[in-house]
C-alpha cells in the first residue's frame, strides 16, 4: 500500500512597507511587515528599487486632503523591475524596467501592486532613482504647461521655484518645446542647477525687486505664462509682470494671498488652478507618452538631490517641505 505524498504550500514571505495608522506629523510613518502583493487581472507587481517623495504625500499624511481609510501605505512614484503579472496584462512582462505613475498598494515599500495602465518603460540609461523622480513632477509640469497653460512655442515662461522637482521638469519641457525660460531659485546652488537644466535666465527670488528684472528681460512686455509653486507668496506680484493675455497656473499654495484684480483686467489675464488629480486616464496616457519620448531623446533628465534609505522616511518628509530644493528626494528600500 502506497501513501500519496502531501505537499504544503510555502507561506508567502512578508515585505517591508511604510504604514500610516493615523493622521499626524512625520512621526506617524512606520516601517512594518505586510503580505507579499499578488497580481489580479490587469495588475502588475513591481519590485521597487527607488521611491519618489512628493509634497502631496505630506498633505495626505497630515489630513489636509480629508478622510481616508487606515492603515495605508503612501506614495505613487517609484521605479523598479516587474516581478509578476496577472491575467490580461499586455503593457509589461517580468523583468521589464519600469516607473510607476500610481500604485494600488502604495509606493513606499519593497514591492508595489499596480494597474498596468500606470506603468511605463524606463529607457536603459535612466537610473531607477531618476525613474522614481518622474511620476508626479513631470506629469504636473506637463499638465501645467500644455493642458492648463496652453503654452505656445516662442512664448516666454516664468517658473517660480524652478530648482524643485516640478520646476526642473517644467524648465526642461519648455526649453525643448521652444519657449524662452526664466527660472527662479533661492540659493546659488539652485540657480546654477536651473541654468544647467536649460533656463535662459535665472533670478534670485529672495532678492528685493527681483521681478523688475523680468520686465527688463522681456523689454517691458512681460511673460506669457507663469508656473507658480508658491501662490501664497507670489500671486499678487506675478500679475504685475504678465503680458497681455498672460496666464498664471497655480500649482502650489500654502495659504491665502491678496491680489489687485485690476491687474488682471487691463491685461485680460487668467489665473488658473491646477491639480494632477483632475487629469483623466486619457490625459495621463498622453502625458506619459510625451514624457517617455522626452526621456528617450534625452531632452528630459530627472535630477536627484538626495537618496535616503526607506527607514528614514520621516526625515524625507521633513526635507521635502524645506526651501532650497535642488532636485528630487528619493527613498531606497
Amino acid at each position: 500500500m502506497s501513501i500519496a505524498p502531501v505537499f504544503h504550500a510555502e507561506p508567502e514571505a512578508d515585505v517591508k512597507a511604510v504604514r500610516v495608522h493615523r493622521f499626524g506629523g512625520p512621526e506617524v510613518l512606520g516601517l512594518e511587515d505586510v503580505p507579499d502583493p499578488q497580481p489580479g487581472a490587469g495588475q502588475v507587481v513591481v519590485r521597487i528599487a527607488a521611491i519618489g517623495v512628493n509634497p502631496v504625500e505630506t498633505y495626505v499624511r497630515s489630513g489636509k486632503y480629508g478622510p481616508r481609510a487606515f492603515p495605508y501605505t503612501p506614495g505613487s512614484d517609484s521605479a523598479g523591475v516587474v516581478e509578476a503579472i496577472g491575467q490580461d496584462v499586455t503593457r509589461a512582462k517580468p523583468g521589464d524596467r519600469v516607473y510607476t505613475a500610481a500604485t494600488i498598494s502604495g509606493a513606499y515599500a519593497e514591492k508595489a501592486l499596480c494597474s498596468q495602465q500606470t506603468l511605463h518603460l524606463l529607457p536603459p540609461y535612466i537610473t531607477f532613482a531618476q525613474g522614481a523622480a518622474i511620476g508626479i513632477p513631470y506629469a504636473t509640469a506637463h499638465r501645467g504647461l500644455f493642458h492648463r497653460g496652453k503654452v505656445l512655442a516662442g512664448e516666454t515662461l516664468l517658473v517660480h521655484g524652478a530648482s524643485g522637482g516640478v520646476g526642473l521638469a517644467a524648465v526642461q519641457l519648455a526649453r525643448a518645446f521652444g519657449c524662452t525660460v526664466i527660472g527662479t531659485a533661492g540659493t546659488e546652488e539652485g540657480r546654477a542647477l536651473v541654468a544647467r537644466e536649460g533656463a535662459h535666465f535665472v533670478l534670485d527670488h529672495r532678492a528685493d525687486g527681483y521681478l523688475a528684472k523680468v520686465m527688463d528681460l522681456t523689454a517691458g512686455k512681460g511673460v506669457d505664462l507663469i508656473l507658480e509653486m508658491a501662490a501664497h507668496i507670489n500671486l499678487g506680484k506675478d500679475l504685475e509682470v504678465l503680458a497681455k493675455d498672460g496666464r498664471v497656473i497655480v500649482i502650489g499654495s500654502r495659504g491665502p494671498v491678496e491680489i489687485v484684480p485690476r491687474e488682471t483686467m487691463r491685461r485680460e489675464a487668467d489665473i488658473r488652478g491646477m491639480t494632477l488629480m483632475n487629469a483623466t486616464e486619457a490625459d495621463l496616457l498622453g502625458i506619459h507618452a510625451a514624457i517617455v519620448a522626452g526621456l528617450e531623446n534625452r531632452t528630459l533628465r530627472p535630477v536627484i538631490a538626495r537618496e535616503l534609505p526607506l527607514s528614514e522616511v520621516a526625515r524625507a518628509h521633513e526635507l521635502v517641505m524645506q526651501d532650497g530644493a535642488r532636485g528630487k528626494i528619493v527613498l531606497v528600500p
